[in-house]
């Protein structure tokens, strides 16, 4: 029988006071993206920014990447002046993730990039953001950070491309809540999905392996939507095919 792969989750910080009785910060990734990782058959292990190994040496055991949502970006990273709106800065789970992408990209490792974490595969690879959807008029509502209002609107998937592939649906029904998205898109990126208002939905690393973000919140509606646990489903897939591949 097969090993269920190991894939790596990238906590956040918590920060004092976040947890009842806690009197300093800790680390801590909502339940909601275990359970999906789970429910396709992978094993998920929270790995902490701040690790004092090299991605290569920390990314070794692990067969996929999983990058969730949380704070902003650091704006230098893309060369912009701060927005008074930013929040949640890490700056070292800024770097860190980066890295990992990185190590993933040259090793062909899966990783699946949600909300921040398709915000910082387009940093990563050269891109840039919009720092503030809600002040330019040309964009619909996507929700607030806070995840409070609740917000679902649809997607448009690019037919041929690895989320068409993956979701198996022309459009989906996405858990939105951000402020910021992608402006100028990195390189070697693809997008192949947007909103109704223009904005990129997905994108995707081009060459051989599998790099996906998706802006929305797969993990929010995945227990009750199987095109969003798919997604779940698919880098698991890819993440077990290159650990039989790396076994050979």
């Amino acid at each position: 029988m097969t090993a269920a792969p190991e894939i790596a989750v990238v906590a956040y910080h918590l920060r004092p006071g976040r947890v009842t009785y806690w009197q300093v910060g800790g680390y801590g990734v909502p339940e909601n993206y275990v359970d999906a990782v789970r429910r396709a058959g992978g094993l998920p292990t929270l790995i902490l920014p701040g690790d004092p190994r090299s991605p290569a040496e920390l990314l070794e055991r692990y067969r996929g990447l999983v990058l969730v949502g949380g704070g902003d970006v650091e704006p230098w990273r893309f060369g912009a002046e701060p927005h008074e709106q930013l929040y949640g800065l890490e700056p070292d789970r800024d770097a860190f993730e980066v890295d990992l992408l990185h190590e993933a990209d040259r090793r062909d490792l899966p990783a699946l990039c949600i909300c921040r974490g398709m915000q910082v595969m387009n940093v990563a690879f050269g891109g840039t953001l919009i720092q503030h959807l809600p002040e330019e008029p040309r964009f619909q509502p996507h929700g607030t950070p806070s995840g409070a209002d609740g917000l679902l609107h649809d997607v448009d998937v690019e037919p041929g491309s690895r989320l068409s592939a993956a979701v198996g649906m022309a459009v989906l029904s996405c858990s939105s809540h951000h402020h910021q998205g992608v402006e100028r898109v990195g390189e070697r990126l693809a997008v192949t999905a947007r909103s109704a208002d223009g904005l990129p939905e997905a994108i995707e690393r081009e060459g051989e392996g599998w790099i996906l973000g998706v802006q929305w919140h797969p993990e929010d509606t995945a227990a009750e939507d199987r095109s969003q646990q798919r997604l779940f489903d698919a880098l698991v897939e890819r993440a077990a095919e290159r650990a039989v591949e790396q076994a050979r």
